[in-house]
């Protein structure tokens, strides 16, 4: 079985490691058939296989992932303690599975864990309300510098583009560097983006199989005509 060594990257690089086998595998001391994803430790070079009773930490338990308080807790009151990695075909990586802990150590940070579960909630709870607040900002300010550059917009559309502009973790225009610093060309684009859509035979050239660039091209002068007339003020 492939052993970590100073060249290869894991983690808790500090604990003991158990290492989830990858292939059947017989313990050297008991010569018990272990099988297939049992947890073994590696011992010597070239690498022995011991199972967790012969290595003496079978009285640990396991705590596989995903409750970050939870595995913070348990590793800290736990004397012994050691990681498991697994390793990855794919990624030619070991990659952490969990922790081995003592069972008092995993009963205590469960215990802590609930008393203050609600006191995270809340606060995790106000985070959220938070982000969504400053993203809440960031659209209203957009918006307000498309109907600063583009006067004559239509009543409430300058919310509606920079609404769909700025969807939090998607890739429009909105999310660039540029539009954070609410450059004008990216202004620009996330007013042209709506327009091409709204404005124009654009989606109708796409459902006909027209391609991107082509519908674009066919649409680029009625774009630009609404750009100029929504960039003068109205009476």
């Amino acid at each position: 079985m492939q052993r970590p060594d100073s060249e290869r990257k894991y983690p808790d690089s500090d604990l003991l490691k158990v290492f989830v086998s990858t292939h059947d595998v017989t313990c050297e001391e008991c010569h018990e058939d272990l099988g297939r994803r049992a947890f073994i430790t590696l011992v010597g070079e070239p690498s022995r296989a011991f199972c967790l009773s012969c290595a003496d930490l079978d009285h640990l338990w396991f705590l596989p992932p995903g409750d970050a308080a939870l595995t913070r807790r348990a590793r800290k009151y736990s004397t012994l303690c050691a990681v498991v990695l697994k390793w990855s075909r794919a990624r030619k990586r070991y990659e952490r599975q969990g922790l081995l802990v003592e069972e008092a150590a995993l009963q205590r940070a469960e215990t802590e864990c609930l008393a203050d579960a609600d006191a995270r909630r809340r606060r995790a709870q106000r985070e959220a309300e938070k982000r969504a607040e400053i993203d809440e900002a960031f659209v209203a300010r957009f918006a307000r510098e498309i109907r600063k550059a583009f006067p004559g917009c239509p009543a409430g559309r300058e919310q509606e583009i920079a609404t769909h502009a700025c969807l939090k973790y998607s890739d429009r225009v909105g999310r660039s560097a540029a539009a954070k610093q609410f450059d004008e060309e990216a202004i620009r684009l996330a007013v042209a983006a709506n327009v091409r859509h709204a404005e124009t035979g654009y989606d109708t050239l796409l459902a006909r199989g027209i391609p991107r660039w082509e519908a674009r091209e066919q649409t680029r002068e009625g774009v630009e005509r609404v750009l100029e007339r929504w960039g003068k003020r109205q009476g």
